[in-house]
Parts: structure tokens; C-alpha cells; sequence
């Protein structure tokens, strides 16, 4: 299982594109460009950013199910000392699932209507030759009862519909976790719960992670929920992760101006004071400007800005920002 000192997943030079078509040309999109992270083992990072700044294709790549016509163009992917882009699709089977969970963000498309929950966990056990029959079906109800369903014998014969929204989050977890991997792929896991349950589902995610040494993987664009439960945060603009490092360092102190611009933007912050906002929107990645991708919208602009990209700069141990106000040379 490797040196617990190497990090269980190390993600380099990650570029993943869309090939669009507009007007009879044809461009190539880079939705995640050049992104790398590591992540410990027992840790968890959170990857926050605005919709569409390539979070949830980030995080896709990592199990190569982005979907067409999309493809991960260069990079590597190591976990567990294996790179997964080099791995066949019948080797990377034997990862996702049983070595890597997943909980994807809509639990209703993610999970079979016309199959009860209990068989659906079952059937992932079965999938990886963890249990079977009367067996598997007997987890499925351990499992359910370990992600805080009450009455899991009787849950695991409803259907998805039959359950709330926290109930069918808690069964994504449940079957993501059936073969105890020790890598969860969290994407969004507590969208459209009231903040009751969003609770809950972290302090779920908390307490495995105490009870099983997990490692999280998770997507968000909620700050409230980067502070709760994140030991590191890289926040992510136009596909490049513009800012990573411990998420208490991040929070209190925000070294690229997008950070600082996501973070004003929260209420409660400063009692009376009116909200920031960030100005512009996000860019067309189809039609990025030749230097920093968060130019037209910063404040902090200035010529180095508009004419070539920032590479990362080191502002303490383990934590670096993309931004000319720290230096960064140009590319």
C-alpha cells in the first residue's frame, strides 16, 4: 500500500478538453489545464471555485469517465503508486469502486429507480467479488446502518423515490464506501439538503474519516463547508487552481485576488456591511484572454496581467498562488 508518507493520490500536469464547434470552426476547450494536487492519506481537500470552473471535471478525470467529447489530453494520475492514465479499462474496473469511491452529485440520476436501494449497494458488492446472495445483501444493510439510515432492514427494500434527499445521499455514500476504499471522490455531496442535513452528511464524512483513515476528494463551491470540514483547499478559476494551501491559511489570509474576492462575497462576515461582489463573469474558455484567465475581472490588474500567465509562487509551506502580485514569472 505504499510509505503512508507518500500521498495516496498525486495528481500532475492533469489537461482535460472539449472539442466544440461553433460557426464551422472547431476548438479545443481546455476545462482543466495543467492542474496539480496531492492528497494525503486521511486527508481531505476540498476543490471549490464558481460553476464551470472545472471542479467536477477535475474530478471526473481522476476515474476517466469524462464524458464525450471530452478527453484527458496529458497529465498524470498516480494512486497507490499506479497512474491510472496508463492503466487498461479493464485494470481501471478493479480501481473505481473498489479502490476509489465516488458520490456523484444528483443522487436520483446517480441511483436506479426500478432497483431497491439494498440492491443496488448489494450489486456493488458483488460487481467487485466482496460478497454475493444472502451475503452481500446482509452488507447492504451494515452499510445503511452505518451511514445513520434508521431501520436499515426495512430501508433496503425501498426504492430511491421512497427515501429524502438526505436519506438518498446517505445510500450514495453507503454503496460508494461498500468495498472500503480508502479514497472518497465527494462531488458536491450536500447540494439542495436543507443546512440540517448538510450537516449531518459532513459529520458523516468526519466520523469515516476518523473510523477508516479515509481520503476526500471534495467538490465544492460552499466556503461554510471548506471551513467545517477541509484540511486543505485549492480553489480552482477557468480550469487552473489559482490558490492551494492549508484551508485555515486560505480562509483567514486568501492570497489571489479571486480567494479574496469569493470570500467577500459571504455574508455575515463584517455585521452592516454591504456584500462584495466579484465583477464581469466567469470566462468563455473558448475565448481566454492570453494572460491571467481572472485579469478582466481584478481589481488588482496590471500589465503583467493582461500579457502572459503566472505560474505559482510559494507563499509559505504548502501554500502557493498564481498571481504577478507575488512575483509569479511569466509563461
Amino acid at each position: 500500500m505504499g510509505d503512508e508518507r507518500t500521498p495516496l493520490l498525486e495528481v500532475r500536469g492533469l489537461t482535460t478538453e472539449f472539442v466544440s464547434e461553433r460557426d464551422g470552426v472547431r476548438r479545443a476547450i481546455r476545462a482543466v489545464d495543467g492542474v496539480s494536487f496531492d492528497i494525503g492519506r486521511g486527508e481531505i481537500l476540498a476543490l471549490g471555485g464558481e460553476s464551470g470552473s472545472g471542479k467536477s471535471i477535475t474530478a471526473l478525470s481522476i476515474l476517466r469517465l469524462v464524458p464525450p467529447p471530452g478527453r484527458i489530453l496529458s497529465g498524470s494520475i498516480l494512486f497507490e503508486g499506479r497512474d491510472l492514465l496508463a492503466l487498461d479499462e479493464h485494470a481501471l474496473r478493479r480501481v473505481r469502486g473498489a479502490r476509489i469511491g465516488f458520490v456523484f452529485q444528483e443522487p436520483m440520476t446517480a441511483l436506479n429507480p426500478v432497483f431497491s436501494v439494498g440492491d443496488q449497494i448489494a450489486e456493488a458488492l458483488a460487481v467487485h467479488g466482496v460478497a454475493a446472495g444472502a451475503a452481500a445483501r446482509a452488507r447492504a444493510i451494515e452499510l445503511l446502518d452505518a451511514v445513520r439510515i434508521p431501520e436499515p432492514a426495512r430501508r433496503a427494500r425501498d426504492f430511491p423515490h421512497q427515501l429524502s434527499g438526505g436519506m438518498r445521499q446517505r445510500v450514495l455514500i453507503a454503496a460508494a464506501m461498500a468495498c472500503g476504499p480508502p479514497l472518497l471522490v465527494a462531488d458536491e455531496p450536500t447540494t439542495a439538503l436543507d443546512a440540517t442535513i448538510q450537516a449531518d452528511i459532513l459529520d458523516l464524512l468526519l466520523a469515516m474519516r476518523q473510523a477508516m483513515g479515509l481520503s476526500v476528494l471534495l467538490i465544492t463551491h460552499d466556503v461554510g463547508i471548506v471551513a467545517r470540514v477541509a484540511d486543505r483547499v485549492a480553489v480552482m478559476y477557468a480550469g487552473r487552481i489559482v490558490e492551494i494551501g492549508p484551508a485555515a491559511a486560505v480562509l483567514a489570509s486568501p492570497q489571489h485576488p479571486y480567494t479574496r474576492g469569493l470570500l467577500a462575497s459571504l455574508p455575515g462576515r463584517t455585521p452592516g456591511a454591504r456584500l462584495g461582489a466579484i465583477t464581469g463573469a466567469a470566462p468563455d474558455l473558448a475565448t481566454l484572454p492570453p494572460g491571467c484567465a481572472f485579469a478582466p475581472r481584478c481589481a488588482d490588474r496590471f500589465e503583467p496581467c493582461h500579457e502572459s500567465r503566472p505560474e505559482p509562487q510559494t507563499l509559505s509551506p504548502g501554500h502557493s498562488a498564481r498571481c504577478f502580485l507575488h512575483g509569479g514569472a511569466a509563461r
